[in-house]
């Protein structure tokens, strides 16, 4: 039976692929955002949100061994000392109020040489809240339609602001008027 075996693919061996997130994790920790096809970043979505778990885990973690633990387990994930420091060091601390979904991922078309679907992957920043938890609700409906109804009221019709104009341009003219008789 195939439970529970769902993952990207890639069109690769399972050591090149390894290879492969684990190199692209280190380069998105790294600088914040990078360049892909839009399959591979589909592919370090889950693979670099779990090792920001395992960061989260051991910046709660009270036992300095649990703590080693998970540096341990990420290190063996991406083989690179310098990005599991600054991910267990700088950025645990960007995503410690956030409960998932750490990366966000851009379509940004093809690719120019072979029409590849690129994409473009980076972690979200602190400030950013996102959308908000649950659809959109019959109160939040009613108030966009509300306020949609001020608005309208507001905007006067075309045949009012020919009258608005014309008022503007005999007030002008009258002005000048007076002007020429003093």
């Amino acid at each position: 039976m195939r439970h529970s075996k769902k993952r990207h693919k890639l069109g690769v061996s399972g050591p090149h692929q390894a290879a492969l997130l684990a190199n692209l994790s280190v380069a998105l920790i790294q600088n914040g955002r990078i360049e892909t096809t839009l399959a591979k970043a589909k592919a370090l979505r889950p693979f670099i949100e779990k090792l920001v778990t395992l960061a989260k885990k051991a910046a709660v973690s009270n036992e300095s061994g649990r703590k080693v633990h998970y540096r341990r387990l990420a290190l063996s994930r991406i083989r690179s000392k310098s990005a599991v420091a600054r991910l267990f060091d700088e950025l645990v601390v960007e995503f410690s109020e956030r409960s998932g979904g750490y990366t966000r991922i851009y379509k940004l078309g093809q690719r120019i040489g072979d029409a590849a679907e690129m994409g473009l992957i980076e972690f979200i920043d602190k400030a950013d809240t996102g959308y908000t938890k649950g659809k959109r609700g019959a109160k939040a409906t009613a108030d966009v339609a509300n306020s949609a109804s001020d608005h309208a009221t507001e905007v006067a019709t075309p045949a009012e602001e020919v009258a608005a104009v014309e008022n503007v341009e005999t007030e002008v003219v009258e002005t000048a008027e007076v002007e020429e008789t003093k």
